[in-house]
């Protein structure tokens, strides 16, 4: 079963509390799973943002990924008062849901959208999940930014949610500027892609290149926890980190 199947068990918590309630659902069983490893260590996981974290299972990553994918889409769609149909549609060619279970992704899409308050908690849970991993939080990072640009640009509002949504994930000023540059199609800086300046050498710019294409290839990132049904989000991107080495490449004479 594909994961947008899984989150129908996953999610019963949308009857009580909501897209949210379904993500806490999620890592339900995580928690107690961790809390027992832990007791039987005799220590204690790590805190990120006041919370324990620790080993996720496959399920409780995938199930919560998808969720926040869905709720965090939709209040930073709405972070500026009107949801646009660019980016419903933006949204819907990002992730390619099977007819069959629109209508239970639709539901989620619409509870998180009746407002974009609230849209922290749903940041600071996945970011706990995924502490070990902020490689899959910046691919959800970039999935954000793509379906904010839809409707023709960044404005104010969506800057402002994505920089908050970034600082909780732990990503750096240097990290939100390089996705950033990856969207931003009327001034697009292969050297901003990439994370280095046009100052750097190029050991810096091949090294930092390389260190892109193994953390963001479509492989790792499902290792870490990013669903199979995520990977055109993730060859996207290294479609676009390679055509920016490219570009640098050609201007340096590199091979």
């Amino acid at each position: 079963m594909g994961i947008w199947g899984k989150i129908i068990g996953g999610v019963a918590g949308l009857a009580m509390g909501g897209p949210l309630g379904a993500l806490m659902g999620a890592t339900a069983g995580h928690a107690v799973d961790r809390m027992r490893a832990e007791a039987a260590r005799g220590g204690f996981g790590t805190r990120s943002h006041g919370y324990t974290h620790g080993p996720a299972s496959e399920h409780a990553r995938n199930v919560a990924f998808t969720v926040a994918v869905v709720a965090l889409s939709a209040k930073m769609a709405k972070v500026d008062g009107h949801v646009s149909r660019e980016e419903i549609d933006a949204f819907k060619t990002l992730f390619r849901i099977p007819p069959e279970e629109m209508a239970v992704v639709g539901r989620m899409f619409d509870q998180a959208k009746t407002s974009a308050d609230g849209f922290e908690d749903y940041a600071i849970e996945i970011a706990d999940l995924f502490a070990d991993s902020p490689e899959v939080l910046e691919e959800l990072l970039d999935s954000l930014f793509f379906i904010a640009m839809a409707d023709g640009g960044l404005n104010e509002a969506e800057r402002t949610f994505l920089e908050t949504v970034a600082a909780i994930f732990g990503l750096s000023d240097r990290d939100f500027n390089r996705v950033h540059a990856s969207h931003d199609k009327h001034e697009s800086d292969a050297y901003a892609i990439l994370g280095v300046s046009r100052s750097d050498s190029n050991e810096v710019i091949k090294a930092a290149y390389r260190k892109l294409i193994r953390e963001n290839h479509p492989d790792t990132l499902i290792a870490k926890g990013m669903p199979q049904e995520f990977v055109t989000v993730a060859t996207g991107k290294m479609a676009v980190i390679n055509a920016a080495y490219d570009r640098v490449a050609e201007e340096r004479g590199l091979r």
